[in-house]
């Protein structure tokens, strides 16, 4: 049986057959992710050139659209290429690069949005505590932790995937590198390391998600509680939209890994992956500038 020295490269997903339909494809991605360099951009430079947004809030932020930034630009100009060339392959190091890419960039990004719920709760229901619990050391920690606890997990799972010896052929039925899909090409029983590695992943990812859940709990019980309808409105205009995104990172990311055998199929694989691998970063500057009064008027005028 071949084993994974034998395998320089893989076959990554078609979206079209024709050639007419893998030129819509590609146009499409490419709006998709420029529309993505844009917004995330825009937040960057707003961020970084607005004095009155250095606050932790938006310190978290910058570093969010970073995240965004590079988890796009990790799968989708790869199938852009593709569709564009008419091709289907990536190297076997092309693709250990984007496991490790987007394992580290999809983790560390999990981790900044639990960090950005404390900031949440701490603004909200400790307000008098808010500069020393979130000082600009304290906020640099937690954003080198979210960042480094990405990088981790990124190690771990490529790894531990790109260890198994593989005979089950090269073709991948994702459009990127995807763990599962290298998964069902190993054929020996140390896939089960990097299945037990998933499950200590997603372990850690409920832990952070139940931590989320909690400190929502808390924020909105005590907006609820605030006698002025202008400060409920300021303080559900910059919580609403980071539980959007955590709400549209979680469900997506959970249905693609844990969605039943029963429904599976190539091409709601593809969508789902799709769903949770490119919608989110190119989303998320929308959400956060839809209800957001101060972003929208330094996205207006972003030297000011």
């Amino acid at each position: 049986m071949p084993n994974i020295s034998s395998v320089s490269e893989f076959l990554l997903l078609a979206f079209a057959d024709t050639r007419d339909l893998q030129l819509l494809h590609f146009a499409l991605f490419l709006g998709i992710y420029l529309a993505a360099l844009l917004g995330n951009g825009l937040i960057l430079s707003a961020v970084a050139c607005h004095h009155r947004l250095h606050t932790p809030m938006y310190f978290f932020l910058l570093n969010l659209a970073l995240l965004d930034l590079g988890c796009i630009s990790t799968t989708l100009p790869k199938a852009m290429a593709n569709a564009l060339w008419d091709t289907r392959t990536i190297s076997y190091q092309g693709c250990a690069a984007q496991v490790f890419f987007f394992f580290f960039l999809v983790g560390a990004e999990y981790s900044l949005l639990t960090v950005m719920a404390y900031d949440r709760y701490v603004a909200i229901c400790k307000p008098l505590h808010y500069g020393s619990l979130l000082g600009s050391r304290a906020c640099a920690q937690m954003a080198a932790a979210a960042w480094g606890s990405g990088f981790l997990n990124a190690a771990l799972h490529t790894a531990n995937t790109f260890s198994l010896p593989l005979c089950q052929g090269n073709v991948l039925d994702q459009f990127f590198c995807e763990v599962p899909q290298i998964l069902k090409l190993s054929c020996s029983d140390a896939y089960l390391r990097e299945v037990w590695a998933l499950v200590f992943s997603f372990s850690l990812g409920f832990g952070c998600f139940v931590f989320i859940v909690l400190s929502y709990v808390q924020v909105f019980r005590a907006v609820l509680r605030m006698p002025s309808e202008q400060g409920r409105h300021k303080a559900f205009s910059t919580c609403l939209p980071h539980l959007a995104v955590v709400s549209l990172f979680v469900s997506t990311a959970v249905f693609a890994y844990l969605k039943p055998n029963s429904i599976s199929s190539p091409s709601l694989d593809l969508v789902v992956s799709f769903l949770y691998a490119v919608v989110p970063p190119a989303v998320n500057p929308l959400i956060y500038s839809m209800r957001n009064q101060e972003l929208k008027e330094a996205l207006r005028k972003p030297w000011v």
